[in-house]
């Protein structure tokens, strides 16, 4: 109860970011800050000390190792929130009442919608697998990873997604929470992805539903990914396996690119012009 939650590592400043290019900043677990062509989007945003079930004032669940790189109010206008599944380490309701905008669209997975409020939102979108959707000028396509989406014991029928999200001439990969699966094999195209976010972390003993880093390496290789930003580790202890263990294997498996891994830390951002 009484450990610090240390300072993120760097601190990103999107306010230089341009309207052209893609540009990316790792706030913390998997939460993303993306500028794609002056589009604007954030994935499973939590900026909460805790992540669990709030009782009163009081939230029960894991606390923060690391701070978020950005607070709420740091934030640029946000167009479009991505949420993966219902879990509270990705969709945390205090982190979403604080994001509520007349002008910010949220795509969510199945029968998820429920834990946001619609009317905050300029729309709230529900997504199964395989559907396509289109926000603004981002096109959307949510695909099965393998997972689970229950937020509590009794609610087994709620979705969980991977995204992959086409603005401009920028195709983006969102992975979400997921195993090893051959699924990312389908959303391979002509395009090259231009940057998978992937879950790295959370392996020991759950490697069912959440990959190893060499596994989110072949994943992202398999969905035909130009660069790889590794989430899902360092943020909150969920797991067994040492904390600064899942980024020295990821960095093992790619060590004849590593310049395919553009963001280790929280705070660090990538940019990418056409």
């Amino acid at each position: 109860m009484r450990r610090p939650i240390l300072p993120a590592p760097a601190t990103p400043d999107p306010g230089r970011w341009p309207d052209t290019g893609l540009h990316a900043a790792w706030l913390g677990h998997t939460t993303v800050l993306l500028k794609v062509d002056g589009c604007t989007m954030i994935t499973d945003p939590i900026f909460s000390n805790r992540a669990g079930i709030a009782v009163g004032p009081v939230t029960l669940g894991v606390r923060r190792l690391v701070s978020p790189a950005l607070r709420p109010c740091d934030l640029p206008k946000l167009d479009l929130i991505l949420l993966s599944h219902a879990h509270m380490d990705h969709l945390d309701i205090p982190s979403l009442r604080r994001l509520e905008s007349s002008r910010t669209s949220v795509i969510t997975a199945a029968n998820t919608a429920d834990l946001v409020r619609p009317g905050r939102y300029a729309g709230v979108y529900e997504m199964r697998w395989g559907q396509r959707l289109r926000v603004g000028p981002s096109k959307v396509l949510a695909f099965e990873v393998r997972h689970w989406g229950a937020r509590l014991r009794n609610d087994l029928y709620r979705g969980y997604n991977g995204y992959v999200v086409e603005t401009g001439c920028y195709r983006i990969l969102f992975a979400g929470d997921t195993g090893y699966t051959d699924t990312f094999k389908q959303v391979r195209s002509r395009r090259a992805v231009d940057l998978a976010i992937m879950p790295i972390g959370s392996y020991d003993p759950y490697r069912r539903n959440h990959c190893s880093p060499e596994e989110a390496w072949r994943m992202s290789q398999n969905a035909g990914s130009d660069r790889l930003v590794p989430v899902h580790h360092g943020t909150f202890r969920l797991s067994r396996e040492p904390l600064h263990e899942p980024l020295a294997r990821l960095l093992h498996a790619v060590r004849r690119c590593p310049d395919r891994v553009p963001i280790l830390q929280i705070g660090h951002e990538f940019h990418l012009d056409a």
